[in-house]
């Protein structure tokens, strides 16, 4: 089994959609001969959210602007203070999705993002990130996000897909070291398809969405999570 190396840089439409389980079955059934899993398989990946203390970021992208942007730092599967973890800035205008992150470490992202110290990283990516941080000025972590995902990409193309099982938020305890746990953001049994493709769906991709009932939708783990947060502390 073989996989793309990552990259660093992302420019692409990312077109999400929410599956029961059991077309969650039926799309992972038909896509076999298309894609392939990568090599990690099933993967816990935990993403802190960082915003400024009045949820600056968030509530923007709630609006649903032309123009949105949010950072993060991820990990994929636990993490330590010298295991790598991603600091991902992401914004999207127009419907395409622009990426740029950078591997560092768990004591060198806090740093950077508390205005305290710089990425060891250097480059065009770094100087993104830096100017984003300075222009927010105040940068706090606000939400962990945690989900189970399986990737596949197309061994001959540009297409990749993922499926996040058991999406799960916390708006305290957002700290790494802490269990992986969470409030589950879907349905028992429902996942989070999402295509991420650089121009068209392929024919043979729109067929099995067609012929599974899969509707395109809109979700955003991190806006559903603030959302039910601000209900909660509303009543």
């Amino acid at each position: 089994m073989t996989t793309k190396e990552p990259v660093t840089v992302m420019q692409r439409y990312e077109l999400k959609y929410i599956l029961t389980a059991k077309q969650t079955q039926f799309f992972c059934e038909r896509i076999k001969g298309h894609m392939e899993p990568d090599a990690y398989g099933l993967t816990s990946i935990a993403s802190l959210y960082y915003d400024t203390p009045d949820y600056r970021l968030i509530r923007a992208s709630l609006e649903k602007p032309a123009y949105k942007e949010k950072i993060r730092l991820r990990s994929y599967g636990a993490a330590t203070e010298c295991s790598p973890v991603f600091l991902e800035l992401k914004r999207k205008a127009d419907g395409i999705v622009y990426k740029r992150r950078i591997a560092t470490t768990l004591p060198e992202a806090q740093r950077f993002l508390s205005g305290a110290g710089a990425l060891s990283a250097d480059g065009q990516i770094n100087r993104e990130i830096t100017y984003f941080r300075d222009y927010y000025r105040t940068l706090v972590p606000t939400c962990m996000i945690i989900y189970d995902r399986t990737a596949y990409f197309e061994p001959d193309g540009d297409l990749r897909l993922t499926i996040d099982r058991n999406p799960r938020y916390r708006m305290d305890a957002l700290t790494f070291d802490h269990a992986p746990v969470g409030i589950p953001l879907l349905k028992p049994g429902e996942t989070i398809l999402e295509i991420k493709v650089q121009d068209t769906i392929p024919l043979w991709l729109v067929r099995i969405l067609a012929e599974g009932g899969i509707r395109q939708g809109s979700i955003s783990k991190y806006g559903e999570a603030y959302r039910r947060q601000a209900v909660k502390q509303a009543m």
